[in-house]
């Protein structure tokens, strides 16, 4: 179990940036260079650097605005070439580097209710934009498990198959842009995989990060939402460029989450035992959550390497300790939408 007391954050990234053997093997296999667009997100650095790990003689592309320039150097560092480009500006596609292999990890969830117009343009124009320019290459694009219906949290969570039922303008959008690959697939015959992923987690980010910093501070924890899956992002890294090699015209769709589904208070009180603090809680759970059945993640790649118990005190220890956290909170108790 690695010690997060003992990471900066370039050690932290270097973990969640680890390719397993069958990544290094797939992508060993796979001709041609990767481009990464939205490389400057929450998960987009550590999984570019994750693909030149598992391949260093393939260019490697990084392309986001690049507002954070420490994060820039981060990325260079690495031997990956950094492009700074605003995926929102049409002429900026005519410089963006050829790539038969393209991961996009472009979106906005974080105000979307604030701002409804930006939030359509980056989710559904620009992927628009994207499928045009690398009409010709395989592309993974990650969406999210908010496409999905409410479910019984004692069915195991919605499949692949599931009919979507997005709720509010920030999971409609994120249809869109699968509709919009969809389309884009089937004119160009554009091999595609959509990746509905909920939630992935590190100790800067995700659902683990909110409960412990609620219980550090004393603040209630809301259960409405009494159930979630999650999954530690450098497992959720591997499955997104392993899913290189599922891509098909009509595009694939693929859950990446953890493989369990999750009782809210039960974790809370998980952090809080390591914390020594008692969480306070609010309201009941309901009936239903927001939840995605990964079995069919699991069964082609296998199960997740980081398990919960790790995990939980990675994470713990990190935020326990003041190291720096992202303050994006994932907002995984909404229930009507609105983010």
């Amino acid at each position: 179990m690695t010690d997060t007391s003992r990471l900066d954050e370039r050690g932290l990234e270097d973990w969640l940036s680890e390719p397993t053997g069958a990544t290094r093997q797939m992508l060993a296999e796979t001709p041609g260079d990767v481009v990464v667009l939205g490389a400057g997100g929450k998960m987009g650095p550590t999984l570019a650097m994750m693909v030149k790990k598992a391949a260093p003689a393939k260019m490697v592309y990084a392309v986001s605005r690049f507002s954070d320039k420490s994060l820039r150097g981060r990325i260079a560092e690495k031997g990956i070439t950094v492009v700074e480009a605003d995926l929102l500006d049409e002429s900026a596609y005519t410089d963006l580097p050829e790539a038969p292999n393209v991961l996009f990890l472009a979106g906005m969830k974080f105000g979307a209710s604030g701002n409804q117009p930006l939030t359509w343009a980056m989710n559904a124009y620009v992927p628009a934009l994207v499928a045009r320019r690398y009409g010709r290459s395989r592309i993974v694009a990650l969406s999210t498990g908010n496409v999905y219906p409410f479910v019984d949290p004692a069915g195991g969570g919605a499949t692949e198959a599931a009919v979507p039922a997005p709720v509010g303008e920030y999971a409609q959008s994120c249809l869109a842009r699968e509709r919009i690959f969809q389309y884009f697939s089937g004119r160009f015959g554009t091999p595609t995989t959509l990746i509905r992923l909920n939630y992935a987690n590190e100790p800067r980010y995700g659902i683990l990060v909110d409960l412990t910093q609620k219980i550090l501070h004393d603040e209630p924890i809301d259960v409405t939402m009494g159930s979630v899956n999650v999954i530690w992002q450098g497992d959720a890294n591997n499955y997104i460029i392993r899913a290189l090699n599922i891509a098909a015209t009509p595009p694939a769709i693929l859950n990446i989450t953890g493989p369990e589904t999750l009782s809210v208070r039960d974790l809370a009180q998980r952090i809080g035992r390591l914390l020594g603090k008692e969480p306070r809680f609010v309201s009941q759970e309901a009936a239903t959550a927001l939840l995605s059945n990964a079995s069919k993640c699991v069964e082609r790649f296998g199960p997740p390497g980081v398990g919960l118990d790790e995990m939980i005190r990675s994470i713990v220890t990190w935020v326990a300790a003041g190291k720096p956290v992202l303050n994006k909170p994932t907002k995984y108790n909404v229930r009507d939408g609105r983010f």
